[in-house]
Parts: structure tokens; sequence; C-alpha cells
């Protein structure tokens, strides 16, 4: 028969209770140092991947500063013609011009496939533009107050023009495979990028990924986009869906521009790009159902419809002078797609009335 020692019980729950507390207490520093401990290290890795990261950043931008600070040191009258010269084979105006000699005149299907390379490498860096905005060498270094600035439109990173030229150069070598027009292309897309650099007006981290956009977009749709252009089908549902997408989300970053105060400077070229790209698409539609021209005619008739195709864009470019400035992202919104619109279709689609094109024998 068990009997219950009264007496000694509180002495041991006493000790009990005391040990408890000693154990709560040692675990209460022990867990408190630990997590001090962490807290501590934690914050003291994050101060040194910070320093990491800022010395790193110090020293490329230093490096970069010092590559720009390189062209500056050597700039002269004769460079800075050279280097606006070189700039404006990477604008909009030359490769519209020789794009559309080449869809006119030459093979409207490499025209296809140029337009659509540059179109998409184009809005590709125009939506990078937006995402990081990147602020320009000149608006960052004293010494640097960039030239040619009426060119300097957008954000910094990565550089418009260089992507351009990589893109329709290289486009333009692909398609026509010939060794001379190859070392030539690759001469004009590099003066295109060294120019930008020249101008003040990019960072080489700009024109590297430039150049690695607009040439790898250029070879990794070479050969889908020649398949895709020979199957009408697919083409056509290609042609449609791309106008849709580039119009729509045009027209949406225009309205945004024009009533809702977007960062003009993030999405301008960029509405721009997908304006123009859209208008072209939509033109290609309309020249595959109600034209289908050819481009074998006489050597005259070749000259007139060019130029005129050329006047026309010229022309509607020049609207901008009557559009009011309370409606310049809108006016620029439909001045591009009109432009692009034009250029594929509208203009082949009227010049066949005027017996400027003739139908596919």
């Amino acid at each position: 028969m068990l009997t219950r020692v009264t007496g000694l019980e509180p002495a041991i729950y006493g000790v009990t209770g005391r040990r408890d507390n000693q154990l709560r207490y040692t675990l209460k520093n022990t867990l408190g140092n630990y997590t001090i401990g962490i807290f501590l290290s934690t914050h003291v890795s994050v101060a040194i991947l910070r320093k990491h990261a800022y010395t790193s950043a110090k020293k490329e931008l230093s490096m970069q500063e010092s590559i720009l600070l390189f062209f500056l040191n050597i700039a002269n009258p004769v460079l800075d013609v050279i280097g606006n010269i070189a700039s404006l084979i990477g604008e909009q105006t030359i490769i519209i011009a020789i794009a559309l000699y080449i869809l006119y005149n030459n093979d409207k299907k490499k025209g296809f496939y140029i337009f659509s390379s540059v179109a998409i490498a184009v809005m590709t860096t125009n939506l990078l533009k937006s995402i990081v905005r990147s602020p320009r060498p000149f608006q960052v270094i004293d010494s640097i107050q960039g030239k040619r600035l009426a060119t300097a439109t957008g954000y910094s990173f990565p550089s418009g023009h260089t992507t351009t030229g990589a893109s329709f150069y290289t486009a333009l070598a692909l398609a026509y495979k010939k060794r001379i027009l190859t070392i030539l292309c690759i001469i004009l897309m590099s003066l295109v990028g060294l120019s930008r650099l020249y101008l003040g007006v990019h960072w080489p981290i700009d024109v590297l990924v430039g150049l690695i956009i607009g040439i790898s977009f250029s070879l990794l749709f070479s050969h889908y986009l020649d398949a895709l252009y020979d199957d009408e089908h697919i083409r056509m549902r290609f042609l449609c869906i791309m106008g849709v997408l580039f119009v729509s989300a045009a027209l949406l970053l225009g309205v945004l521009l024009n009533f809702f105060s977007a960062d003009e400077v993030a999405y301008t070229d960029l509405m721009k790009a997908l304006s123009l790209g859209g208008g072209g698409y939509f033109g290609f539609v309309l020249e595959n159902k109600k034209v289908h021209f050819s481009v074998n005619e006489s050597r005259g008739k070749q000259i007139l419809r060019y130029v005129l195709g050329l006047a026309g864009i010229f022309l509607i470019m020049g609207t901008k002078i009557i559009i009011p400035d309370s409606l310049y992202a809108i006016g620029a919104f439909l001045r591009y797609t009109l432009i692009g619109f034009w250029a594929t279709g509208l203009f082949p689609f009227i010049g066949k009335s005027l017996h400027l094109f003739s139908d596919v024998q």
C-alpha cells in the first residue's frame, strides 16, 4: 500500500519549478543569442553584398565612362560628320527607304522577312527601354554633352539605333547571302553602334545588347519567317494576329500617354514602333487579299512607284504639323499606323488601279 508523502511535494515541485525556469532561461538566452547572431550575420552579409555590388557597379561605370571619354577626347569636326552619317544609316528613314525598294521592286518575300525581323526586334528593345529606364551618358557625366540629341528620345538601355541597324543589316545579309553584301552589312551595323558611343548618347552596354538583340532576332526568325511566308494560310493568320496585337497595344499606349500622364520617355517610342509594325502587318493582309502584285515591271514603272510610295510616306510624316499638341500621342499612333499600312498595302492597292502594279502571272 503506497503512502502519499505530502511534506515532500512542495520541495519536489519547487526544485522542479526552479529547474524549469533555469531551463527556460537557458533556452531563451541560447535562442536569443542565436537569433541575434543570425540577425547580425545576415546584416553583415547583406552589407558585404551591397558593398560588392556597389563596387562592381562603380567599376563597370568607370570602365564604360572611360570608353566614352576616349571618344570624347578624339572628337573633331570631321569625325562629327562621320558620326552623324553613321547614326543616320541606322535610323527609320534610311531603313524604310531600302526596305520599300526591296518590297516593291525586288522580292516581296525578302521584304516581308526584313520588315518582320526589324519590327519585332525594335519592339523588344523599346519594351526593355520602358522597363529598365536607364539614363543616357550625357545625363550622368557632366563632361559629355551629347550630339544629335534629337534622335535620343527614349531611355538609354538598349540602343534603339543599334538594334534597328543590326536587325536590318543582318536580315539583309541573310536574305541575299552574298559575301560582299555581308561584309558591307557587318561594317554598317558596327558603324551605327560606334556612332552612338561617339555621339555620347549611349553607354557601351546599350550598344552591345542592341547588337545582340538585332543580330539574334534576324538569325532566329530567318528560317521560321521563310517557311511561314510559303504557306498562305499560316501567313495570313500570322499577319492578322500580329496586326491586332501591335495596333491594340499601340492604341492603349497612345490613350495612356495622351489622357493619363504615362511616362512619355518610356512609352512614346514603343507606341510608335508598335503602330508602324501593326499598320505594316495589316497592309500585308490587304496586299495578300486584294493586290498580289508582281515585282517584275519595266525599270521606269519600278522607279515611279517607288518614288510615289516614298513620297506618300514623307507626306504622312509631315501631317505631324497639323496635329494639335493636346493629341500628340493619338496623332503619332495614327500617323505611324498609316505609314505602315500605306507602305505595305494601301499604296499597292491604289497603285494597281493606276497600272503601277500588276498581278503576279
